[in-house]
């Protein structure tokens, strides 16, 4: 509706300032024709609006100009009151500023709608959290925060699973993501899109360099990459992690590229680097027997057992008698 598209527009040029035609235009999914015919309606409607044509124009309200929001409707009023539970707003230190925030908007709400968000609050809640998830490690999110809205670099200690050690990295932060109540950074590393579990963070610490995103990328195009990875792969698949001799890395990134889910740990100095792969079935792990003794399964020990079961049978077979000569 006509009216709708109005107020968001209102609300878009509240909260960001001076906004171009085009991008309201695709947020909206109209074309930028009608956003002009829009700031016209608001104009004369009394809405002090203008818009600055140019390079770096764009439709921006009068400064100090602003209004109440009073057109939600009963529907709108009670999805605002439907929250999660403590889990996310608590780790970002956020459930005073959330109750603070609810309370505002509870007596901006319309009369008639107040009774109906109020009473949504108490009978609808959400849980994020998993059943049986076990104990979760406390997780501080200050210096990841900071990263994120700061544009900075970080410097991370991690530690995979099925490691004991963790290890170091220098990522370029987009964002935080809680997925069903655990804390995930999305972060390139050399450019390449990385998920890092907050509770796997050893330590973080920011760097002076700016951050080094690619251009165009938002933290959603990132994560929806890195969750179909994810969610993509098979559910009988298995991870494994190795490590390579570094005279032999080269080859190993050209052979194993497909199973890579990793790039190698290289900093140039150790006999050995580590990297992890991705395999639909435990029996395709037999593809590193072709590295003989370059390569070594550090994890999981189900790959290492049948590793190790590959290589009976070969020695069984050439240990058998000689084939006899034609």
């Amino acid at each position: 509706m006509k009216s709708d598209r109005l107020l968001s527009i209102l609300l878009l040029l509240q909260t960001r300032g001076r906004v171009p035609a085009h991008e309201l235009a695709d947020r909206l999914e109209v074309s930028v024709r009608t956003i002009y015919r829009d700031i016209e309606a608001l104009s004369a409607s009394g809405v002090p609006v203008y818009a600055e044509r140019g390079r770096h124009g764009g439709i921006e309200l009068l400064a100090g100009f602003r209004t109440d929001v009073t057109g939600l409707t009963a529907d709108e009023s009670r999805a605002l009151f439907i929250l999660a539970a403590q889990g996310a707003h608590a780790a970002l230190g956020l459930d005073a500023a959330l109750g603070s925030a609810l309370r505002k908007v509870m007596a901006a709400l319309p009369a008639p709608h107040r009774p109906a968000a109020e009473v949504t609050s108490r009978r609808i809640l959400v849980d994020a959290t998993r059943w049986r998830t076990g104990p979760q490690q406390a997780v501080d999110l200050e210096v990841l925060q900071d990263a994120v809205f700061l544009d900075r670099r970080l410097r991370l200690r991690y530690r995979h699973s099925g490691e004991r050690e963790p290890r170091t990295y220098t990522v370029d932060p987009y964002g935080l993501v809680a997925k069903a109540g655990v804390w995930y950074l999305v972060a390139d590393r050399r450019g390449a899109p990385r998920l890092f579990r907050a509770d796997r963070v050893r330590s973080a610490r920011l760097l002076d360099d700016p951050v080094r995103r690619r251009a165009g990328v938002e933290l959603a195009d990132v994560w929806e990459v890195l969750r179909r990875q994810v969610e993509e792969r098979p559910e009988d698949g298995i991870d494994v992690t190795v490590r390579i001799r570094r005279e032999r890395l080269d080859m190993f990134q050209r052979m194993a590229a497909a199973q890579l889910t990793e790039l190698p740990d290289d900093d140039g100095e150790s006999e050995w680097v580590t990297a992890r792969l991705s395999y639909p079935v435990l029996r395709a792990v037999r593809q590193l027997l072709a590295f003989s003794d370059q390569v070594q399964i550090l994890d999981p020990p189900e790959a290492r057992a049948e590793l190790l079961r590959a290589v009976g049978s070969v020695t069984a077979l050439y240990q058998g008698d000689a084939p006899s000569g034609g």
